[in-house]
């Protein structure tokens, strides 16, 4: 399918590997001049050049914390007139909700509440005059359903979800949409990290942790940052003009609610 968005400017942020790199290499196979994001400069450079010869997309390499002004600002430098924004950050690693200081929770709401927000307010009236904006949060199952020990991330991320929800509905007249995505289970650098750890704590090989959540998954199996970039760019294209204000569930079945 032609996504109607070659030739379109999209910033993605911390792109550099996981979900964002899936966004950013989708939107790059539509035809997108792509902004890809992370803090590492070696490790955004080798995506950048790979999503580049793979699809002979133009891709801009920001070195940045996104979390940042000077960091957004840069962004902004390099994309001034964006038609595309894919909001992503790492959430806080997961802790008892007892242990949460109020430092951590205020870090949490900068990171993945704030962050996102502000970006939004510095691109949206441009979208609005030029009349295309696509806006999409990777936000967290957690958003649905509660995980334990993500209670800082979950609050943000759903802070962030209700902020927006009205917001989505005052710019949609100018064709502007405003989604979130939440991702359930997926093959990344994180959920291998948090494998071990959990793995190491039950005193299991991370192979056998790995199986043993799998298989509470209906669809036996943990996504992919390929399948989740498709589901991110369809949300970008011109086909999804009348989806707006939505929470996209992407978890293999684990949600368990008909509605």
């Amino acid at each position: 399918m032609d996504l109607g968005i070659s030739g379109r400017t999209a910033i993605v942020c911390a792109s550099s590997k996981g979900l964002g790199r899936g966004c950013a290499q989708a939107l790059a196979e539509a035809g997108c001049i792509v902004v890809v994001n992370g803090r590492d400069a070696a490790t955004l450079e080798a995506t950048a050049s790979q999503i580049r010869a793979s699809t002979g997309a133009t891709v801009i390499a920001v070195v940045a914390d996104v979390s940042t002004h000077a960091g957004q600002d840069a962004l902004l430098a390099a994309a001034p007139e964006p038609d595309i924004l894919i909001n992503n950050n790492g959430g806080p690693p997961p802790k008892p909700f007892r242990d949460v200081s109020r430092e951590a929770l205020l870090e949490g709401v900068i990171q993945n509440m704030a962050t996102p927000l502000e970006l939004v307010q510095r691109v949206v009236d441009g979208m609005i005059a030029r009349r295309f904006g696509r806006i999409v949060n990777i936000t967290s199952a957690s958003v649905l359903t509660p995980l334990t020990g993500l209670d800082v991330s979950s609050a943000a991320r759903a802070g962030l979800t209700a902020f927006l929800s009205g917001v989505a509905r005052e710019v949609a007249h100018a064709n502007v949409t405003i989604n979130n995505v939440l991702p359930g289970s997926f093959d990344t650098d994180r959920l291998k990290s948090g494998t071990a750890r959990m793995a190491a704590i039950k005193s299991m090989t991370p192979e056998d942790f790995a199986a043993a959540r799998k298989a509470e998954i209906p669809a036996r199996r943990f996504g992919t940052a390929e399948e989740f970039g498709n589901v991110c760019a369809f949300l970008a294209s011109q086909h999804a003009g009348y989806i707006t204000g939505q929470n996209l569930l992407i978890d293999g079945g684990v949600f368990r609610g008909s509605f």
